[in-house]
């Protein structure tokens, strides 16, 4: 074997060790951007279905309800969003009014630690209004 040849080896072993902490640095980056733009997505997804579901019922209760159900079921995700909080505003419920809905994602950093210590938290609100013809409980 010529001296060559074991130089090119070292050679590639030596970038081998440089550039392989830099890929797999690249690779957590990528995996943690997108649970954020996941999470962001979930929670502003439930927060509009939940708000449509809340307007199409006839009383604020039965809004809230609906609200909570259907954002519930839609944010079953625990990497990208674990215990979402679903909070339902029906002070402006009433025909012609609207409904209020923010949920709020914490998006867990299980798997990469390494470039995301904690949780990261997401807020998605939605407004839905009321039909203006729609009878209402009460009214």
């Amino acid at each position: 074997m010529k001296r060559s040849d074991r130089d090119r080896g070292a050679a590639d072993a030596l970038a081998l060790v440089l550039i392989a902490p830099a890929v797999i640095g690249l690779a957590l980056l990528v995996v943690m951007l997108g649970r954020s733009v996941d999470g962001r997505a979930q929670a502003q997804s439930a927060a509009e279905a939940a708000a449509q579901a809340a307007a199409l019922e006839r009383s604020p209760a039965a809004a809230r309800g609906a609200a909570q159900r259907v954002a519930t079921a839609m944010l079953v995700e625990p990497d990208s969003c674990a215990t979402p909080v679903v909070r339902v505003d029906t002070s402006a419920f009433r025909p012609g009014g609207e409904v209020r809905v923010s949920v709020e994602c914490h998006a867990a950093p299980r798997g990469i630690q390494a470039v995301q210590r904690s949780t990261r938290s997401f807020v998605a609100e939605a407004v839905a209004h009321v039909d203006e013809f729609r009878a209402a409980e009460g009214s």
